[in-house]
Order: C-alpha cells, then structure tokens, then sequence
C-alpha cells in the first residue's frame, strides 16, 4: 500500500475518531435518529443535483445506503444516546474490521494471509484490553446495538468492492440520498412526533454545526476517500485501519468531553496500533496508484 493511500487512511482515522465526540453531542441535543436523517439529508442535498450517478445497479446504491447509513448510524445513535460513550462506542464500531474480513471471505472470496489474521488477532487483544476498562460501565443493550452498527458496516464495504472502481463521492451521495426518509419514519415511530417536531421547530445554529460537519468531512469527505481505498485494495487490507479509530475517539473523548484515558487503555493502544502494523507488512501485491 503506498505510503500516500496510509496517510489517506489515517486522515480519514482522525476525521472519524473525533466523529464520536460529535456523534455523542448531536443525539444530547436532538432525538437520535432524527440527528442521523439530517446527516445524511445534509450530505445529499444539494450535491445531487450536481453530481451524476453512479454507474452501478441501482439496487448496489440502495443497499449501500441501508447499509451504511440506516444500519450503521441507526444503531450507533441510538446506543450512544442510551448510554455508551464516544471513547467506547468508537473501540466497539471496529470490530466492523473483523465482520469485513469475515464477509469478504464467504461472500468474495478474499482469503486474508496469515500475517493479517496475526495482525487483526493482536489488535483485537488491544481492543479487548480497552474494552475490559470500558465495559464495566456499559449497558449490555447498547453495546449490543453499536455491535449490529458494526456488523451493517461491514457489510456496507462488500458493498464498496462488489461496487468495484465506481466514483466514490457519487457513490456517497447517492448513497446518502436513500437514507434520510426511512431515518425520518423511524424517527416518528421510535421518538414519537411530538419531540421530532420540536426538534425541528427549536432548531439553531449549534445543531447546524453539528450536523454540518457530521455530513461533510465525517460523511462526504471520510466515505469518499474510505470508497477510493476499499475500490484499491483488498477489504483485508484497508479495513483493518479502522482498529486506530478508538486511539483518536479515546484522545477526541478526553479532550473535549472529559472522558478518562488509563494506562491500560494506553496499553491496549499500542496492541492496536502494533497490530495494524502487521496487517501491513509483505503485501501480496504491487497496490494500484
């Protein structure tokens, strides 16, 4: 993988890690599925109407959005809404690394070489080292939730690679126009119309914000570059990056919300940057510039 496709990686690491802070704001101040709609409305609109589709089948794009933006953000704002952290929900999400390998290898194909499977096996030992400080604290439902986010995740890049070298922002944003009306009817069945409306009726600037930059560098910009990568390079390759996720969730959790960092968390940072290490090493193939 060429040094300049991992410094793309790890862009989108940071974008996404400090995602959670942001994630974690959005659903104090408006109803958690209604939060995801905006997202993705306001990824979509207006750049549709300037941005051609896709050339896949149409029922790829529709997929790709339940997937990505219904699954994945459905239950992931809910479970932090109900009581996970950013820090623990964003050390929780990657193990959408290990649904990816999983998927793409009954569904693809893919056989990951042995030094990746060391490699996800070491992260994940850092994972569950964080994991072990986190959980005391966590309701078991809404970690079972951020792991079904993790599981729509991973399906959601199979998706990515049975799209094959499709343009990644057309992608996105097409993508991101399947998901707001369903979020929306969800919305009004789970939190009820009375609080989406007064939501949407006390509405300000500080929400604006929030949800600007949760579609813009977060969506747009980080499924983009995470679309290019996946389109690139095996699914056992990229995914694994996500492993460093918790490292800025965590580090973005403390800084803005007050959220502890231990020495054993620290410890099973490092496992999980040692690991991504060795997913790395020896690849199997010249990558594609």
């Amino acid at each position: 993988m060429p040094i300049r496709h991992v410094a793309l990686a790890l862009l989108v690491v940071v974008i996404w890690g400090f995602n959670f802070v942001v994630i974690k704001l959005s659903v104090a101040a408006l109803p958690p599925l209604l939060a995801a709609a905006l997202r993705f409305l306001f990824a979509a609109l207006p750049l549709v109407f300037f941005i051609k589709p896709p050339r896949v089948a149409w029922t790829l794009v529709v997929a790709y959005g339940f997937a990505f933006g219904v699954g994945l953000y459905g239950f992931l704002n809910l479970s932090m809404a109900w009581g996970m952290s950013a820090g623990l929900s964003s050390l929780a999400l990657q193990t959408q690394a290990f649904f990816t390998m999983a998927l793409a290898f009954f569904l693809l194909g893919e056989r990951p070489r042995r030094v990746q499977v060391l490699g996800a096996a070491i992260a994940f030992a850092g994972i569950a080292v964080i994991g072990a400080e986190r959980l005391a604290d966590a309701a078991l439902l809404p970690l079972g939730m951020t792991l079904l986010a993790a599981l729509c995740w991973g399906a959601a890049n199979i998706l990515i690679k049975k799209a094959g070298r499709v343009d990644p922002l057309a992608l996105t944003v097409w993508g991101a126009l399947v998901v707001p009306l369903p979020l929306l009817a969800l919305s009004l069945l789970v939190e009820g119309p009375h609080s989406v409306s007064a939501a949407l009726l006390g509405f300000d600037w500080a929400d604006a914000g929030l949800i600007a930059f949760l579609a813009f560098p977060a969506t747009l910009l980080g499924m983009a570059i995470w679309s290019w990568l996946m389109a690139r390079h095996p699914a056992s390759v990229v995914a694994p990056f996500t492993l460093l996720v918790p490292i800025t969730g965590l580090a973005s959790g403390y800084l803005v919300l007050g959220e502890t960092i231990t020495p054993i968390e620290i410890a099973g940072a490092v496992l999980v940057i040692a690991g991504l290490l060795v997913t790395l090493l020896r690849p199997r193939a010249t990558p594609l510039l």
